[in-house]
């Protein structure tokens, strides 16, 4: 078991308290659910309040399991206050990706920490690429920065392919807060370890490169 610092309980306990609230209200579900029509009309909180609400109990365990296991890598480098700020900035940059993806379409609706948690799994793999994950019908583990890559690959290939009930756009926007508050606070990485840089950044060329284009 990995010792669970106060901040990471912090979070788990909001994420669990809220969730529970929307499954037993689907008022108050409905108030504070990522909705593009309503932030247009000026609901503004809810691209932060969406990131607490979950559909059901294995979205909300996925996602504070995840947390679970990256949290630590996170504040074990920067401590809990920059640790709480990546969250936060995940959590924001993936609903404002959503946003500028969605914002034609009225009734897109999305809930759920994944951005935020994208966002420190990517500040994760940037503070130790040499981390090794493993991830189910592959035998062996691989450099977490290669499951990093191919995620965002697979995310921009969800968005144009509108494939399934995910998120994808804010999976990937949280992946860019980490990515870029991370390199904010240790700007040394750019030095220590410019490939890893590189790398991940291509995927946040190509999606960028795509939406110009009009693919997305």
């Amino acid at each position: 078991m990995l010792n669970l610092h106060i901040a990471t309980i912090a979070i788990m306990a909001a994420n669990v308290l809220v969730s529970l609230r929307g499954f037993n209200n689907m008022v108050f579900f409905d108030r504070y659910k990522f909705n593009i029509s309503a932030i247009q009309a000026g609901q503004r909180e809810r691209m932060v309040t969406s990131g607490f609400l979950h559909v059901d109990i294995s979205h909300l365990f996925l996602n504070m399991f995840t947390l679970y296991f990256f949290a630590p890598v996170v504040i074990g480098w920067f401590g809990s206050i920059k640790f709480l700020i990546i969250y936060l900035v995940s959590l924001l940059a993936g609903s404002l990706l959503a946003l500028f993806f969605h914002k034609d379409e009225p009734f897109y609706s999305a809930v759920g920490a994944s951005g935020a948690v994208m966002g420190i799994l990517y500040a994760a793999i940037l503070l130790n690429p040499d981390m090794q994950l493993g991830i189910m019908f592959i035998p062996i583990p691989l450099p977490a920065y290669v499951l990093g890559i191919a995620y965002l690959l697979y995310s921009i290939w969800g968005m144009k392919s509108r494939m399934g009930n995910i998120g994808h756009t804010a999976h990937f926007g949280g992946a860019i807060g980490g990515y870029a508050t991370t390199l904010l606070f240790k700007p040394e990485l750019f030095v220590t370890d410019t490939l890893i840089v590189v790398l991940l950044a291509i995927p946040i060329i190509i999606l960028f490169v795509l939406g110009k284009m009009g693919k997305i």
